[in-house]
């Protein structure tokens, strides 16, 4: 395996590695010591099954299907297709998934160690998926600001806070009425140690955190805008541009990420597996 950085700050592109292939022990844990120390790990050209990419997934944690089941691949519950396509005059995957900066999966107790999509239809222009390293950004609070969010924990449920209008683009990913009682309240530490690293980053400041436990609503919303404004500062910014059969994976714990949006009519089509933390 042969990597190459993405940018200064974060991000690897790894070549040489054949995912159809068998990968042994040693092997994977090249590639998982590259995605840890990258945060965002890249992997071009790739040509795989349902079952070849959930074999790969399973080898970093137990895959947790979406909670929007209506797209889950028809071989593999735990792949959810992501699609602008109509065909017959229904669409085929979830059209505008995250277009706006979150963690996966962190409206659950246990959240997602990584995610990742397996780009199968690629559009003509955009299509890309924007990182927000939220190392840096913790590291690059100030003293007071640590020390005040040291010890507070962000009250999380499925959405996006900025967005609660269900007919826009950019609000969170629309659930049926089913989908929605299997949502509840959990809890993250603000200044959250990565459960690997152990290296403390800032978490799901922007997305799905509402408030702040023990703090009143309306202050609680002003400090996590207030942090949100500065954990999604364009300086912490990497952007992905996907090929066909690219495999982009990502480490939800140190960064915030969003979808960009695209001409609805320009075909993208992505497989996405989303692997949670086992404790």
């Amino acid at each position: 395996m042969r990597l190459q950085e993405l940018c200064a700050a974060y991000g690897l592109e790894a070549a040489g590695v054949d995912l159809s292939q068998t990968i042994t022990d040693a092997g994977f844990g090249e590639i998982e010591r590259a995605f840890f120390a990258g945060q965002v790990l890249v992997l071009r050209a790739q040509r795989l099954t349902p079952a070849q990419f959930l074999a790969f997934a399973r080898r970093f944690g137990p895959p947790e299907p979406h909670v929007i089941d209506q797209f889950h691949h028809p071989e593999c519950a735990d792949i959810l297709i992501l699609s602008n396509v109509v065909q017959d005059g229904k669409p085929t995957g979830l059209a505008d998934a995250g277009t706006y900066f979150h963690s996966d999966y962190s409206y659950l107790e246990l959240p997602a160690r990584c995610t990742m999509l397996y780009s199968i239809t690629v559009p003509k222009v955009g299509g890309d998926t924007l990182f927000a390293d939220q190392y840096a950004a913790y590291d690059e609070l100030s003293d007071s600001m640590k020390a005040r969010i040291e010890n507070l924990v962000g009250l999380h449920h499925y959405g996006n806070r900025d967005d609660l209008n269900e007919d826009s683009r950019t609000v969170a990913s629309v659930l049926t009425e089913e989908q929605k009682g299997r949502m509840d309240w959990v809890r993250h530490r603000i200044a959250r140690p990565h459960p690997v690293t152990g290296r403390k980053a800032l978490y799901a400041v922007s997305g799905s955190s509402f408030g702040i436990e023990g703090m009143p609503e309306d202050e609680a919303i002003v400090l996590l805008d207030e942090l949100k404004a500065h954990a999604t500062h364009a300086k912490y910014h990497l952007r992905v541009k996907y090929g066909v059969g690219d495999v982009v994976i990502w480490d939800n714990a140190s960064l915030l990420h969003s979808a960009t949006l695209i001409d609805p009519n320009d075909a993208r089509t992505l497989w996405r597996i989303t692997v949670k933390e086992t404790a």
